[in-house]
């Protein structure tokens, strides 16, 4: 069994990759010319990969929450690739806060500027905040949900990471109601690796938290939020945290 899974696995893998491939070729000239391109083809790339997750490898995407219309900034819990692909096809205008460095991978980094994606670099914290906020006031004027990841990067179930302060400062910013959203995913689709576990991986909209708050007032209650609601969907699909085995 573990033998076929690590195969379908694999099969599922690849598939991925050269359906990234075809849905950009085929649809640059759109996205070249219209944001609405790019944005189709983005879509109908992440719902793809849902699909075919389900069909080879038994591994159902579900959103659970309000999923927020308007514009708002979105908080989210980032364990894999896959909960980025589930944020884009439940969001209608998502666009995402992003390394640098992605601009320059084939396909991905083109389309994600395509849709108003921001980029930005890594380096000293207060050199990079500053350049963040730039940032994402150039990009203001692109309608849409702004995803950020406030821990700055993919953390496995289990490990704690800390928040960064730039997801409050970047609300305090913009003025704007924040969504905080959690999520299981890393339980099915990790962080490296090929094996796709099967299950039900869950992406979560909590309440949404009002703009006016104190900044370290924001990012406890953000963390409290997210990790507490991450915690209670990882243990419903059957995992405890390193700390909690006997």
């Amino acid at each position: 069994m573990i033998a076929l899974r690590w195969l379908m696995s694999l099969v599922f893998v690849i598939q991925m990759y050269l359906a990234m491939a075809v849905i950009a070729l085929v649809f640059f000239p759109w996205a070249l010319v219209s944001r609405r391109g790019a944005r189709f083809a983005c879509r109908l790339y992440a719902r793809w990969v849902c699909f075919s997750a389900r069909l080879l490898c038994g591994l159902r995407a579900e959103v659970r929450g309000e999923v927020p219309q308007g514009e708002v900034l979105i908080a989210a819990k980032h364990q894999s690739f896959f909960d980025i692909l589930v944020l884009f096809a439940a969001l209608p205008r998502a666009k995402f806060i992003m390394k640098r460095e992605l601009v320059y991978a084939p396909f991905l980094g083109q389309y994600a500027l395509r849709i108003g994606c921001i980029p930005v670099d890594r380096g000293k914290r207060g050199a990079a905040i500053a350049k963040m906020k730039a940032d994402v006031a150039r990009g203001a004027a692109e309608p849409g949900q702004l995803v950020i990841y406030p821990q700055g990067t993919r953390v496995p179930p289990g490990v704690r990471a800390p928040y960064k302060v730039g997801i409050g400062l970047i609300q305090e910013q913009l003025g704007q109601p924040c969504v905080p959203v959690a999520t299981n995913v890393g339980l099915f689709w990790p962080k490296r690796g090929i094996l796709r576990r099967p299950g039900t991986a869950v992406v979560e909209f909590l309440p949404a938290i009002a703009p006016g708050l104190a900044v370290p007032e924001f990012m406890a209650r953000i963390g409290r939020e997210i990790e507490t609601r991450s915690d209670d969907l990882m243990a419903e699909a059957g995992f405890a945290p390193p700390e909690q085995l006997s």
